[in-house]
């Protein structure tokens, strides 16, 4: 003792092996026990424990659980036990595996014996070193201290808090405030936030045409079907042997006559395009397209007594809800949900989900994802202050190397 790498990388393999153990025999580890208040209790003794390793600070074992090879083991251990995680599917729970990687919880490795253990020696080690270097505070450290700190905070923060995470789908109608979700077992439940849809929009792209059959409906040919994506900049192409042109494409339309359209910005639009068609033995024929929706019938264009050309249903380009937020505590938020732009008030995160996919853009609600994480604020300080103490610790280096510099000495032989 002190131990090195060699004993490091055994003690670490040891480890993980006693986890697939208990993973084979007892089954996985049910994170949500560690639901508040259990966590809090936890991290109190967490730090107690870390604290308390201050007696034996200079213990060879001490100076071993602290030191580098040590932690550069469990470290590595922990990024190979998350990339197996990042490249296996993940499952919410497995009643009877029947894999080998089910049964170890490559499949759900958040719930890992041997995940759960490497995390809380981490968090172990990591909180030791901590207190053992304040003990004996310098300020030219804050550097140090302010990276580990935030580190041991993020994983505290997001492996202990994550019982306490929640998600919920809430589907909301335009124009109603809705409160309920469903849970896994179809039961309603009420929650501490509620959401308004204002208005539900939709942005589309221009769609297809394609050729069928006019008695199976199905696109020829039949093993490879042939589509041409309407686009005005390009107005001709070949669709299943017929050279087909775009004469007129409106994306917003609405029937004005039995056969024509006429563009009318609302809610019940639908692309509609005229297009003149021409197959090799000259044969020629025009007309009107129309997708159709709830509001419009469907128009297609005959070629023949067999074939005939439709338009497929518009691919979403963009979707978003108008929505306001409310909490019992009586605040409240306006936003517009977009994929990817969360709306957030106090502990919870609205996501947009989805819509009425058969209605499009005339879709009487829309679905919105809600995340509780009331540990994201601890997160994002974790964060910051490893920013923080990234940033001082070059700036430091830098104003150090121009001192040296200044001096007219070497750096390495001031630090000899």
């Amino acid at each position: 003792m002190p131990w090195g790498y060699t004993e490091s990388v055994i003690i670490t393999c040891g480890i993980i092996v006693v986890g697939f153990l208990l993973q084979l025999t007892i089954g996985s580890f049910n994170f949500y026990l560690l639901a508040a208040p259990v966590n809090l209790y936890i991290g109190v003794a967490v730090l107690l424990l870390s604290v308390a390793s201050l007696w034996i600070r200079k213990s060879p074992f001490m100076k071993w659980f602290t030191g580098v090879p040590f932690a550069v083991c469990l470290i590595s251990a922990l990024l190979i036990l998350s990339l197996i995680m990042g490249l296996t599917p993940q499952v919410a729970f497995t009643e009877n595996p029947t894999t080998i990687f089910s049964r170890l919880g490559f499949d759900n490795m958040t719930h890992s014996w041997a995940f759960v253990f490497i995390y809380f020696i981490i968090l172990l080690s990591l909180g030791s070193l901590i207190t053992r270097r304040l003990y004996r505070f310098r300020w030219k450290d804050y550097g140090f201290y302010l990276n580990h700190i935030g580190l041991w905070l993020v994983l505290f923060a997001s492996g202990l808090g994550y019982a306490d995470m929640a998600r919920y789908v809430m589907y909301v109608r335009e124009g109603e405030v809705e409160w309920r979700v469903y849970d896994d077992n179809n039961n309603v439940k009420e929650l501490p936030i509620g959401i308004k849809l204002n208005d539900f929009d939709m942005e589309e792209y221009p769609p297809k045409l394609t050729v069928i059959d006019r008695q199976s409906g199905e696109p020829q040919p039949t093993h490879n079907p042939d589509y041409y994506h309407i686009d005005v900049k390009s107005p001709v192409g070949r669709l299943n042997g017929w050279d087909i042109e775009v004469e007129e494409y409106i994306h917003q339309a609405v029937r004005s006559s039995d056969s024509t359209y006429r563009e009318v910005p609302m809610p019940g639009a639908t692309p509609a395009v005229k297009i003149r068609a021409v197959n090799s033995n000259g044969k020629e024929t025009s007309g009107w397209i129309c997708g159709g929706n709830q509001a419009q019938l469907y128009m297609t264009l005959s070629l023949d007594e067999q074939q005939c050309i439709v338009m497929t249903v518009p691919e979403a380009k963009r979707f978003m809800s108008d929505i306001e937020a409310y909490t019992p505590d009586g605040a409240v938020k306006k936003g517009v949900l977009e994929v990817n732009h969360p709306l957030r008030i106090g502990n919870w995160a609205i996501y947009q989900y989805g819509y009425d996919d058969k209605a499009g853009r005339l879709s009487s609600y829309s679905s919105m994802e809600l995340v509780y994480d009331p540990w994201i604020t601890p997160v994002y300080i974790g964060f910051a202050l490893i920013a923080l103490g990234a940033t001082s610790m070059i700036l430091t280096g830098k104003n150090t190397k121009r001192r040296d510099e200044e001096n007219d000495e070497p750096f390495e032989t001031k630090n000899r």
